[in-house]
């Protein structure tokens, strides 16, 4: 069998050690006499299961002890009203920085439910960008500030995290979480859907500081509530336990096989520079996205021709290069190059990006 490079922007590709792992315990977990799929959440060999997830993510991401890990359902996109539904509730005052599609949904969710104070955005030059931060237009009676820290569809990333003083700073970190060294306490709250560098679809994870939980709007659904969630272990209702399961075998590959984090992101941005090197010199591809904004995990680029887009598209496919569309949105190609994705499948892409470069010449 003859595996494509899959640059899916999510669900994303998984580390081949991991899928074989899974592969050969499907019918039997250890000498549990099941699979992982067909356990129940509740006894001791899961239990066992989840509780090692959740100590290698704290390991990993070195997360302090002052903060819950919780392991969600429901993507991303669940958290744009969980996080105000459980955060905005002091001052009902919130601050968003809009940088793509997805802080652009999570600022108009929130606004739903409270004042919400738009700091700043890029929509003014199509999300090619990541704005500073002007402090004076921030509020500093706000319950939180929020961003989404990679951008997947337009391939923009902040490279600083922003000081928001007293104000705890919320971040979507869906599309780059555990691609590099991140200090969690700098964050009031992180949350990440796993399909991109964590395990499959299904599985939301948030790590939360505990003084942020517990005081939840009185209209939140009883399963949007963190605490609850943190209370019971993130099992008041059956947690997808395959996903975890994966989830635990992706961290425990980042810690045996790649050394950890630091070494995690000199593998990506070994990949990146790879990728925008060429493109920085092609006289027929172009990266929209101005280096110092820059994305590691999602490389997007277009020829300025929609039907030489389309032609590329559909020949990087039929050379296993695929899901290399641009969104919808946006058009154009984009290499999504997550942590599973080896340095072998970006020099293969470059390689055919140059044949297909002469061939147009």
């Amino acid at each position: 069998m003859a595996r494509v490079y899959n640059f899916s922007a999510g669900p994303s590709t998984l580390p081949e050690p991991v899928l074989k792992k899974a592969a050969s315990e499907l019918l039997e977990y250890g000498s549990s006499g099941q699979s992982v799929m067909e356990m129940s959440h509740r006894s001791k060999v899961y239990e066992e299961i989840i509780s090692e997830c959740e100590s290698l993510l704290r390991q990993t991401m070195n997360i302090p002890d002052n903060y819950k890990v919780l392991f969600l359902q429901g993507g991303a996109s669940s958290q744009f009203t969980m996080v105000p539904m459980n955060l905005l509730t002091k001052t009902g005052k919130a601050d968003y920085m809009v940088t793509g599609q997805f802080s652009k949904k999570a600022y108009g969710e929130a606004k739903r439910y409270g004042e919400i104070n738009l700091v700043a955005s890029s929509d003014d030059k199509n999300f090619s960008y990541i704005p500073e931060l002007d402090k004076s237009k921030c509020n500093p009676n706000a319950d939180y500030f929020h961003i989404c820290f990679n951008n997947t569809i337009y391939g923009t990333k902040f490279h600083y995290i922003p000081d928001t003083g007293s104000v705890p700073l919320v971040a979507d970190l869906s599309s780059c979480i555990l691609s590099e060294p991140i200090d969690v306490s700098k964050f009031g709250l992180i949350y990440a859907g796993a399909q991109k560098n964590m395990a499959p679809a299904g599985l939301t994870v948030v790590i939360v500081r505990e003084d942020l939980i517990g005081t939840t709007m009185d209209k939140t659904p009883t399963m949007y509530d963190y605490k609850l969630m943190a209370d019971n272990d993130s099992m008041y209702n059956t947690p997808p336990t395959y996903t975890i399961y994966i989830c635990k075998m992706v961290l425990e590959w980042i810690r045996d096989e790649i050394g950890g984090l630091e070494k995690m992101k000199a593998h990506n941005e070994k990949k990146a520079k790879i990728l925008y090197d060429y493109l920085d010199q092609s006289q027929l591809f172009q990266s929209p996205v101005a280096a110092p904004y820059r994305s590691m995990m999602n490389v997007t680029f277009v020829t300025g021709n929609a039907d030489l887009d389309k032609e590329f598209c559909s020949e990087a496919d039929k050379r296993g290069f695929v899901n290399i569309k641009g969104h919808r949105s946006v058009g154009g190609m984009r290499a999504s190059i997550y942590n599973a994705m080896p340095i072998e499948g970006v020099e293969k892409l470059v390689q055919f990006m140059a044949e297909f470069e002469n061939a147009h010449k």
